[in-house]
């Protein structure tokens, strides 16, 4: 490690045994990082849960030669950029060879950019927002898709399936909610969709009588949510169907999440999401699903994201050899092959692709409605 100092190093060595229990000198040690308390800890445990599976399945498969045991520290960012670099530095006092995290872009960047110092690979299964590979690091990889892929995606969307006019704007302030939001904006001017309201909320928000107060009054044909939390978004949900608002609502990736239709329930009927295709009928989503509900029930929208970075970075050491950085990369760049979310082959800059279509919740499913090449789907 190039910038670690002696003290870190001793604190470390003096607290892992006390926090995590002994270690052995022949574990491969890895990291994840995302929301495991607050209001965002459903996604972040899914994204926990996910880099376990995949450490099951590699360790069923023979494991990583060299090594008796993978074992994961998962750390608790809460979507807070402060303690997303925190957990960095513990994540870096401890060596792991490589982090799949963190869920919120706010958190992702900060702490990328911290682990980037000591030439840690990342790879994130939920952060979508185009700084998290547009900076250059040369460890940084993303296995979702950019929010400059999904606004336009689905601003296509709401005016070739939904013949949209008019659209009114709501985000939540955050990195991730606020940068779609642009997205979302600009990509409605180019395509010819008047903006006639944008506005704002705040994390923790209960009541949302004013805003969509609001966009009732400007009468738009679509409400586009974009929020970083499923559970603010069946909150507003819920109080939109009550007001009686007429436009149709459309949503973000963060609102694909079994949760949001468990608390919005009927409010939640009928609204369009946009979040990456994920063909659910191959071996290999079959194989990740039957491991992941027998031990933790119910995949969550980012589970199969982490899964699926969780063994691309172990392929990588495995067919590398060695847990080096820059060998490790090399052995990521050649890999090709269908992972359980997705076709997995990065881009020179970390990126793997954004496939996004619209689904639309029917009977408390989210069922696919659109996709760019084929249109509305029959």
């Amino acid at each position: 490690m190039k910038k670690r100092v002696l003290s870190m190093m001793v604190m470390g060595l003096i607290l892992v045994p006390f926090l995590f229990g002994p270690v052995s000198a022949k574990t491969l040690r890895i990291g994840s990082m995302g929301p495991l308390t607050g209001p965002y800890a459903a996604d972040g445990n899914d994204i926990k849960n996910g880099v376990l599976a995949a450490i099951k399945v590699i360790e069923d498969e023979g494991g990583i030669p060299g090594y008796d045991t993978i074992q994961l520290f998962p750390q608790d960012t809460a979507c807070d950029p402060k303690q997303a670099v925190a957990s960095a530095n513990k994540l870096i006092n401890l060596e792991v060879v490589g982090v799949i995290g963190a869920y919120c872009s706010s958190s992702t960047i900060p702490a990328s950019a911290t682990l980037a110092e000591e030439d840690i690979i990342v790879i994130t299964p939920a952060s979508t927002h185009q700084d998290v590979t547009d900076r250059g690091l040369p460890y940084v990889f993303r296995m979702c898709g950019r929010d400059d892929a999904q606004a336009p995606a689905a601003v296509k969307f709401m005016k070739e399936a939904l013949g949209a006019k008019t659209i009114f704007i709501l985000d939540d302030k955050t990195t991730y909610s606020q940068g779609l939001a642009d997205g979302v904006a600009k990509a409605s001017e180019a395509m010819g969709i008047e903006i006639v309201g944008r506005d704002h909320v705040n994390q923790g928000d209960k009541d949302f009588s004013a805003v969509l107060t609001m966009a009732k009054t400007k009468g738009a044909d679509i409400f586009y949510m974009s929020l970083q939390n499923h559970s603010t978004g069946s909150i507003m949900a819920i109080q939109a169907r009550r007001m009686g608002l007429k436009a149709k609502i459309v949503s973000n990736d963060a609102m694909f999440h079994p949760n949001f239709m468990k608390v919005a329930k009927q409010a939640a009927e009928g609204i369009y999401v946009t979040y990456g295709y994920t063909d659910k009928t191959t071996d290999a989503y079959k194989k990740y699903e039957k491991i992941f509900t027998a031990k933790y029930g119910e995949i969550g929208a980012y589970a199969t994201y982490a899964y699926d970075g969780a063994i691309a970075l172990l392929k990588s050491i495995k067919a590398a050899g060695s847990t080096d950085p820059e060998r490790v990369k090399a052995e990521m760049m050649k890999l090709d092959y269908d992972g359980a979310s997705k076709h997995v082959k990065f881009e020179k800059n970390g990126d793997s692709g954004s496939s996004y279509i619209a689904f639309q919740v029917k009977n408390g499913d989210y069922v696919p409605y659109w996709t760019p090449a084929q249109g509305v789907l029959k």
